[in-house]
């Protein structure tokens, strides 16, 4: 027996889409980051991208388990002195909710060059409504 390597020209890209309302995120994010990497498919090949393209919907809706909803720090820096910023859950639902989403994703991914390709086929989406009807996805239930 031979181990199954998967080449670039054999992979079919699939689209999928979840639906974020009433989710715990971390959950979620888990399942995502299996579905971008193609980790959910019997042909996953670790240097190569097998993933799907994720569309996710209600991101305005996800929820956080127990007091993360104003516990929870998120910070960034800018590089200069002083430029160190810190914003809770509330305060990013407010001004963008598809970010909290990416956030979990994208730590859940690999942050290499391959990490970011696969990083990159994820579409978030505040609202109900997102512009891939054409690629009609399949709906994956959590």
């Amino acid at each position: 027996m031979k181990t199954y390597l998967a080449k670039k020209g054999e992979i079919e890209t699939r689209f999928l889409l979840f639906d974020a309302a009433e989710v715990p995120l971390g959950r979620m994010a888990v399942v995502i980051a299996n579905a971008l990497r193609g980790k959910d498919q019997p042909t996953y090949t670790p240097h190569i991208d097998t993933g799907a393209n994720v569309i996710v919907i209600n991101a305005e809706k996800a929820i956080f388990t127990g007091n993360k909803e104003e516990g929870k720090i998120y910070q960034t820096f800018s590089g200069y002195r002083g430029g160190q910023k810190e914003y809770n859950v509330k305060a990013i639902r407010e001004t963008h909710p598809e970010r909290l989403v990416q956030l979990a994703v994208w730590g859940m991914m690999p942050h290499g060059r391959l990490g970011r390709a696969q990083y990159r086929k994820l579409k978030v989406y505040a609202g109900a409504e997102h512009p891939h009807e054409a690629q009609n996805p399949e709906k994956v239930t959590l």
